[in-house]
């Protein structure tokens, strides 16, 4: 590979999962890789050797060595990053890239799925958020974590049965069909079992039970049915505040969408667009446009 064109690595590291591509501009994608959870959060040498783990199986699909590492630009979009203490240690992180270039998982997934051009994006996955880009500036609305925050996602979702089934099982609450897709999920129908089993869990755990929600939703569970319309309410409630602050395309990212998507309201339904790329993509684009910002300083220098 020449030095006017190197390896590309796109890095999307999330709270369950992390996602790399290799990329060559006159080859495009050479290789994918996938581990486990890269959010520098909840395990700052866990994200940093499950970077490292997606990156060398992209490598290895594209029968490269793992010491090709050295010889790749990196563009990284990690969970967390948006809090300044955690950005601050995986910036200060001796990597084995021949330069990372580090942004929040937000931020790569809108330039994946707007093509670099100005756009919002709202997630429903393990946790839930909104994001702006505007004119080269950027806004975060919501995100503030599991379990304080993260209203209509998955983790939130899974929690809200629990509670309820919990609330059902102490004799507290109404009976919910919920409680038997719990039980179906954990394996058991013993109440005490769900509450040893999720004892001290993150969001995946609770995520992994979302569906359960919009299973007993479609039984006309009418707890699951509120529930569903509390989180619908807010993914709607963000759309249009992201539209309302001047978003010109607008799409739903994250492994909840196919639920949520058909409960959003009509207008909301209608304003969003498809991603046209991949966080991953968009990752290599921040890569791209950072390199290129570096050599054009160094040109002035």
């Amino acid at each position: 590979m020449s030095a006017d064109s190197p390896l590309l690595l796109g890095i999307d590291g999330g709270g369950s999962k992390c996602r790399a591509i290799l990329y060559h501009p006159s080859q495009g994608v050479m290789g994918t890789g996938l581990a486990g959870a890269a959010n520098p959060v909840n395990g700052l040498e866990a994200a940093q050797a499950a970077i490292i783990e997606a990156c060398q199986q992209a490598l290895g699909a594209a029968g490269l060595p793992a010491s090709k590492l050295a010889e790749c630009v990196a563009g990284a979009g990690l969970a967390g990053v948006n809090l300044p203490s955690c950005y601050a240690a995986m910036a200060a992180w001796s990597h084995p890239f021949a330069q990372l270039h580090l942004t929040t998982d937000l931020h790569i997934a809108c330039l994946g799925a707007h093509g670099r051009q100005d756009g919002a994006i709202m997630i429903t996955g393990t946790g839930s958020c909104g994001f702006l880009d505007l004119g080269g500036n950027q806004r975060i609305y919501g995100g503030h974590g599991f379990p304080q925050g993260d209203k209509g996602s998955g983790a939130w979702y899974g929690l809200m049965a629990v509670q309820k089934a919990l609330e059902a099982s102490d004799g507290q609450g109404p009976h919910t069909a919920m409680s038997a897709g719990i039980g179906r999920a954990l394996g058991s129908d013993v109440a005490l079992d769900w509450v040893e089993q999720l004892a001290g869990q993150r969001s995946t755990a609770y995520a992994r039970l979302a569906s359960v929600v919009f299973e007993a939703a479609e039984q006309g569970d009418y707890l699951a049915l509120a529930i569903r319309a509390d989180g619908t309410d807010y993914i709607n409630r963000l759309a249009r505040q992201l539209l309302d602050a001047g978003a010109p395309r607008l799409s739903l990212l994250g492994g909840l969408g196919p639920l949520v998507i058909p409960h959003l309201s009509p207008e909301v339904q209608d304003a969003l667009s498809p991603a046209q790329a991949t966080p991953e993509m968009g990752a290599v684009f921040y890569a791209q446009d950072q390199r290129q910002q570096r050599a054009q300083k160094e040109q002035r220098q």
